[in-house]
């Protein structure tokens, strides 16, 4: 049927258009028939167009169903119904002229011309295809009509109410938010009653407005914490504006005062108790990360917002205390213990994997330390536990995993994230696991943890071993040797790069207790020195660095093998240069792409490695790209720290507008 019509459009202009050359060639070749010509090919064209509009009535006629038994069946139906030949509309019944066409003809016409919106590979799939036309909301839902294909008949669905009702039923959903004053015992209660209830006043004030300006509602569960529901609606404004609220109850703190809010929100669940399960959850994230920021949890995942102050030093010792009293228990019920932290480790690894050995011996159960020492930062720090003091201290992670059995206890040091430890093997086949660590929570965390020893104000691992050793039953033969704590303090002094960042009141106690049981700073000092080869790596990378958005930013294409060490000292050594906010070291170690992320604070470097698939601090981060080049990785860390820098550009902005 699309060849007849197609034939009959081409045919007619062809035909009149070879009369007329006929025409104009006889009137060349003699004038005199110039008049007669003209008459003649003025009423042929008078006669086609005639022609040509009645045979256009004839068929719109036939076609729209009043004389085709098919046909009228579907001009009577009330649902839209077209039928095209290839993308030329040949048929519509009434319904569709009216509210698709506006009472127009379309026949014989393009389809796009008339529903630009239309689809025929979308309208063929199994949930159609949904347009919009005039004003109206359709579920187109077509199909091929016969076995050559040529004819397609689409059904037009008019949901337009169901669907606005549905966009206000997403529109009305609940958002559970719960929000935790993140200084409230640490700073506040030590404030006098007149300033504190200020304080107090003032965030109630600022969440007041803040949850005043949605349809939701706010209410105080304590005195430090608060729960609020919004709808849907007001959450995706909240969300876009980056939870400004963080801002504003920041900007209440005075010199000596800092007040900052974590909030966890659970978002679009399917009943309000889910909702607030993801709040708890997210809000649990939300503190692990440091404070001072807001996550949401969804189906999909979690979300952060915020995160760019230094996490607030808890000063109580009381939950070092509690967690002290129960790894005690679970040691002693243990039959032995496995200790181990991450991979490539790092003093602070090793360091604390060393204090919790020596909890075991304190405890009189059988323990080691599982690392592989041909991987390793510390290889220094290792060398001093080959003695006849700690034999059998240190085993390989293929020794140790097929000595995992029920009643085995394993502990996790300076990290909490599967992957990352030393051997996942030994902890999948695991039945009890206790977790040390310092770092911010990450997504995908060990979840399964009888002991989940998190604290990100804290330095680093050792501080928090140092502090649980302190509270672990010990004599003259058991006590904490000078090794030993100078293990500890080694990792202290990494993690705080010599005590000049992240170091709390908390961070020196633990220290002069490591001094008093004999750690010499002197011998410290010597873990840290380097080869004249490994400088001269260093000092080269350091030299190839460029400098991007306020950042020191290097990649390089290869590393000799056991140089790991020179990629985190050369992203320390970048931090002393004057304009520069963070550092990241890029290096291609041969099985990966390894980064090394460092910052004074102005920048949260652990945002941006996240971006990456990496983790850490706010002023001490990492991550692994693996099956990328260099050239890539390159690209994907710059668009990471671009996104980082604009998202802070949009933040400060969106402040300073409000401000105004």
């Amino acid at each position: 049927m699309k060849r007849n019509f197609t034939r009959f459009e081409i045919f007619v202009p062809l035909l009149c258009a070879a009369c007329l050359a006929l025409g104009v060639a006889l009137c060349i070749a003699e004038p005199l028939y110039l008049a007669p010509v003209a008459v003649v090919l003025a009423a042929a064209a008078a006669a086609a167009a005639v022609c040509a509009s009645r045979t256009r009535r004839l068929v719109r006629h036939i076609l729209h169903g009043e004389k085709s038994a098919e046909g009228g069946s579907f001009a009577e139906l009330s649902l839209p119904v077209l039928i095209l030949s290839g993308d030329v509309i040949i048929w519509y019944n009434d319904a569709f002229r009216h509210e698709l066409l506006g009472g127009d003809e379309a026949c014989l016409e393009a389809v796009r011309r008339r529903v630009p919106a239309f689809d025929r590979a979308l309208a063929s799939e199994a949930g159609g295809q949904n347009i919009e036309n005039a004003g109206r909301r359709y579920t187109v839902y077509g199909s091929v009509a016969d076995e050559k294909g040529d004819l397609y008949i689409a059904y037009f669905f008019d949901n337009t109410t169901l669907k606005r009702q549905a966009g206000e039923y997403i529109a009305t959903r609940p958002s559970v938010m719960l929000i935790a004053v993140d200084t409230y015992d640490e700073i506040l209660k030590e404030l006098k009653e007149s300033e504190r209830a200020r304080i107090a006043g003032e965030i109630d004030l600022a969440l007041e407005k803040f949850i005043g300006s949605t349809s939701g509602f706010l209410r105080r569960m304590s005195t430090s914490r608060y729960i609020a529901v919004v709808e849907e609606r007001h959450m995706q404004e909240i969300v876009k504006n980056r939870f400004s609220i963080l801002d504003t109850v920041r900007a209440l703190g005075e010199e000596n005062i800092t007040v900052t809010l974590s909030i966890g929100v659970g978002r679009l669940g399917d009943t309000f108790r889910e909702c607030e399960e993801m709040a708890v959850q997210a809000l649990d994230m939300a503190l692990g990360r440091g404070g001072d920021q807001a996550a949401v949890k969804s189906k999909t995942g979690f979300e952060f917002y915020g995160g760019v102050s230094r996490s607030v030093e808890k000063r109580s010792k009381v939950k070092s205390r509690i967690i002290a009293t129960a790894l005690h228990d679970l040691i002693v019920q243990s039959d032995d213990v496995i200790i181990m932290g991450h991979k490539m480790s790092d003093l602070d690894s090793v360091g604390s994997a060393v204090g919790v050995w020596r909890i075991c011996q304190m405890c009189r159960k059988p323990a080691c330390i599982v690392v592989d020492e041909k991987r390793t930062l510390s290889e220094k720090l290792l060398a001093q536990f080959h003695d006849a003091e700690h034999e059998g201290c240190l085993r390989t992670p293929d020794e140790m995993e097929n000595q995992v059995s029920p009643r085995t206890l394993v502990i996790i040091v300076d990290a909490h994230m599967a992957y990352m430890v030393e051997s996942e093997n030994i902890y999948r086949r695991a039945k009890t696991v206790v977790v040390i660590d310092h770092h911010r929570k990450c997504v995908g965390h060990i979840d399964n943890a009888v002991i989940f020893y998190h604290e990100t104000s804290a330095s680093s691992a050792s501080e928090l071993v140092t502090e649980l050793l302190q509270y672990m039953p010990s004599d003259k033969e058991t006590r904490l040797t000078a090794t030993e704590a100078q293990a500890l303090l080694a990792g202290i002094t990494l993690d705080t790069r010599n005590f000049a960042l992240h170091t709390g009141v908390r961070t020196f106690e633990a220290a002069a207790y490591l001094r008093r049981m004999g750690a010499q700073t002197q011998a410290v000092k010597k873990l840290f020195n380097s080869s004249f080869e490994v400088y001269a790596h260093r000092a080269q990378l350091v030299t190839d660095a460029e400098l991007y958005m306020g950042c020191a930013v290097v990649v390089a294409d290869e590393l000799p093998e056991h140089m790991d060490v020179v990629i985190p000292q050369a992203a320390n050594d970048l931090l002393t240069i004057d304009g520069v906010d963070a550092s990241f070291v890029a290096v291609n170690t041969g099985s990966q792409i390894s980064i090394s992320a460092r910052s004074m604070g102005d920048m949260n470097v652990q945002v941006v490695m996240e971006e990456l698939g990496g983790g850490g601090h706010l002023t001490m981060a990492g991550a692994q790209l693996r099956g990328v080049g260099v050239d890539e990785a390159k690209k994907r860390l710059l668009d990471a720290i671009a996104k980082y820098r604009e998202t802070q550009h949009s933040t400060r902005a969106a402040k300073d507008a409000k401000e105004k």
